[in-house]
Parts: C-alpha cells; sequence; structure tokens
C-alpha cells in the first residue's frame, strides 16, 4: 500500500500550486483523506481533510478560503489546490488516509502516510 505525493516546488507569494496523492495497493474510496504539513523546525501540522464521500471538508484557519481540498475516488486520489501561497506556507506536504471515514485533524486518525512533497514560496 502507498500513498505518493506530488506536485510540489517553488512558487513566488500570491501564485498557486496543484498538489496530487495518488494511492496504490488498494482502495480508500472509504476512507478519509487529508494533508498534513511541517515546516522546517515545527511540527507536523493539519492543513485540511475531506471524508469518504467529499460530503465533508474541514481546513485549517491558517489555508481556510486559500487552498481547496477535493478526491476523485474512481481515481483514488486526493488533491489540494492551494491559492494566494504565502510563505509561511513554505513546508514538506503529506497526504494521508483514514480508515474512519470522517476528516479528522489529529495524525493518530489517519493509517497511512504518503512520502511527502516539498513546496516553496519566496517573498
Amino acid at each position: 500500500v502507498q500513498l505518493q505525493a506530488s506536485g510540489g516546488g517553488l512558487v513566488q507569494a500570491g501564485g498557486s500550486l496543484r498538489l496530487s496523492c495518488a494511492a496504490s495497493g488498494r482502495t480508500f474510496s472509504s476512507y478519509a483523506r487529508g494533508w498534513f504539513r511541517q515546516a522546517p523546525g515545527k511540527e507536523r501540522e493539519f492543513v485540511a481533510a475531506i471524508s469518504w464521500g467529499s460530503g465533508s471538508r474541514d481546513y485549517a484557519d491558517s489555508v481556510k478560503g486559500r487552498f481547496t481540498i477535493s478526491r476523485d475516488n474512481a481515481k483514488n486520489t486526493v488533491t489540494l489546490q492551494m491559492n494566494s501561497l504565502k510563505p509561511e506556507d513554505t513546508a514538506v506536504y503529506y497526504c494521508a488516509a483514514g480508515s474512519r471515514g470522517r476528516p479528522g485533524r489529529f495524525s493518530y486518525e489517519y493509517d497511512y502516510w504518503g512520502q511527502g512533497t516539498l513546496v516553496t514560496v519566496s517573498s
């Protein structure tokens, strides 16, 4: 079972990036999917999450209104559209899948993790 995050890179402040997380080895259609991030010298923090059927989404206050999480169960993927990026969004972004099916804000609520993709926002 593997979660593969991609789409990170270097972008100027105010720009956009789209992260994707592809799953393989099993289907995650009944799992909640989430994104977390970890900036240098800081702990991993919640970014966004979506329920198994896309009926419920949750966002950290710091990204609300700028980031959008979505999923395609047919493709076993989840994406994070990031707009109006700020230097403080610089971090390694991790995707995760949780068997509870409901969006969660804590790492322990997720069973599978991807390897991370680096997002760097320059000022």
